[in-house]
């Protein structure tokens, strides 16, 4: 399976259970993402960045339009993607009654694995994010950034093809987050994952230094950014561009040109 994505004409829209008022989530979304390809998707609150995440791991389905990772629709053949795509979320989502390396090797239990691959491939990550004297150790034994790194690799265990991070390390101090978001992309770029990392945060989108996606409200495109080779005097004046870009929710020219072309 490839993890190329495409994404075209992609738009979500809710009904309020009391009014049955439609709630536009996302209004247009064209783009592609190409295999192995780092890509932070940055925005507002209300701007649909956690609903595109959620159709695109199929736990929901578009109202128009499509996505597909690797030609395949998420939610249609949501089973085909099992062992394929991984998620880190904001909240660890660790089972509290499970020891770190029995968190680490429940998805290769739930892929049904044989236990001694499931215990070597996780005491092997765990070694790798600096846990390993730990592996015994339960979620409430761990500080809040022992516990995401083991939720990291819960996600690379299965070496998945797609990797997603939804405001995973806003929540941790800026020393910690820093170190951990350096960890992500160092591994996902080792794996040749293609890896979407979903944030408010503009530094964070930025210092990983490759692609982003400028979501605007309701979700539309404002602006493809491709910071690859940049020299650091322009990647410096990026911040102040993305952010008037958000405050006037609208697209700034010299980035719409490239969104266009990648369409």
């Amino acid at each position: 399976m490839t993890g190329a994505i495409e994404v075209s004409g992609l738009r979500k829209v809710f009904r309020q259970t009391g009014t049955g008022e439609a709630v536009v989530a996302i209004e247009r979304l064209d783009f592609t993402v190409a295999q192995g390809d780092m890509v932070a998707v940055v925005g507002q609150t209300g701007c649909g960045k956690s609903t595109f995440l959620n159709i695109l791991i199929g736990l929901d389905r578009p109202t128009d339009g499509r996505i597909a990772v690797g030609g395949r629709e998420p939610y249609e053949e949501f089973d085909h993607f099992r062992g394929t795509l991984a998620a880190v979320f904001q909240q660890d989502r660790l089972l509290p009654w499970r020891t770190a390396i029995d968190n680490v090797r429940l998805p290769l239990e739930l892929l049904g694995r044989a236990p001694a691959e499931q215990v070597t491939r996780a005491r092997a990550w765990l070694e790798r994010l600096g846990l390993g004297r730990f592996e015994r150790a339960y979620p409430h034994e761990l500080s809040g950034g022992m516990r995401q790194r083991v939720a990291l690799a819960r996600a690379f265990v299965i070496e998945p093809t797609l990797l997603l991070a939804d405001e995973a390390f806003g929540h941790l101090d800026e020393v910690t987050a820093a170190a951990l978001r350096q960890t992500f992309i160092e591994l996902a770029r080792t794996a040749g994952n293609t890896a979407i990392l979903v944030t408010h945060q503009l530094e964070e989108a930025i210092d990983m230094g490759g692609r982003i996606l400028v979501f605007g409200r309701p979700g539309r495109l404002l602006a493809d950014i491709d910071v690859r080779g940049w020299p650091p005097t322009a990647v410096a004046g990026l911040r102040a561009d993305i952010q008037r870009m958000l405050q006037d929710n609208a697209g700034d020219p010299r980035f719409m040109k490239a969104a266009k072309e990648r369409a």
